[in-house]
């Protein structure tokens, strides 16, 4: 079994390897990188690959993203640490972990209530105490919670609902995978009022977002 002091080598290698040398320099970002735990919020079985560049399974057919994109997803929300933060797709916990590292308060909402608790749990596990966990269907948002700064979704969308654009403060961004399965366009959205513009980021893979403005039963298949 690994110690401590191997694991935090295995993430001073995923920081310097896999998300400086793509480009992500901003130091505060990086120093979260280095601070968490990874390797807790996979399967014991995996704990050998948790800082290796490749998204790895969690149960219930979900994954962990790999390290880079959940790095470039956070830092496309150019978060300064006042926020509030919308998560759609808790996952085991390991984004809104490293939300919650830059972000003042994180709501996170996951529709599978074992991995609701497996994030929870992870997350106590910790002593953070910044992120709400919610169960229950991501694609309609937190409106009794909003307006957000920022909101990031871990699913592929079809598209993005409105109802979640509208639950963005003025100047607040989205970051979301958007497209059909095998591929989508990550995206960054950003509010100007009741204007929503985007950009394209990089092509990506995702799982796809699930509920009432997500992919429907039989859609994706």
């Amino acid at each position: 079994m690994k110690g401590a002091q191997q694991y935090q080598a295995e993430r001073e290698q995923m920081v310097r390897e896999q998300i400086r040398r793509r480009g992500l320099l901003d130091e505060r970002l990086l120093n979260v990188f280095r601070q968490v735990p990874r390797h807790l919020f996979v399967s014991p079985a995996d704990q050998a690959h948790a800082y290796d560049d490749y998204p790895l399974p969690i149960g219930s057919g979900q994954t962990i993203s790999q390290p880079y994109i959940v790095a470039l997803m956070t830092s496309l929300l150019a978060l300064q640490g006042h926020e509030k933060v919308l998560e759609i797709g808790s996952g085991s916990g390991y984004q809104a972990a490293v939300l919650s590292l830059l972000a003042k308060k994180v709501f996170t909402i996951e529709q599978i209530p074992s991995l609701a608790e497996a994030a929870r749990r992870h997350l106590e596990q910790l002593g953070i105490e910044n992120v709400d966990v919610r169960c229950g269907d991501g694609s309609l948002g937190l409106p009794d919670e909003a307006p957000f700064d920022g909101i990031l979704i871990t699913a592929a969308a079809p598209s993005i609902p409105q109802v979640l654009l509208d639950q963005l403060n003025d100047g607040g961004k989205l970051v979301a995978p958007v497209g059909a399965k095998y591929y989508q366009d990550l995206r960054v959205y950003q509010r100007t009022g009741s204007q929503f513009d985007y950009e394209s980021v990089i092509p990506v893979a995702f799982v796809p977002l699930r509920g009432e403005h997500g992919w429907q039963p039989g859609e994706w298949e």
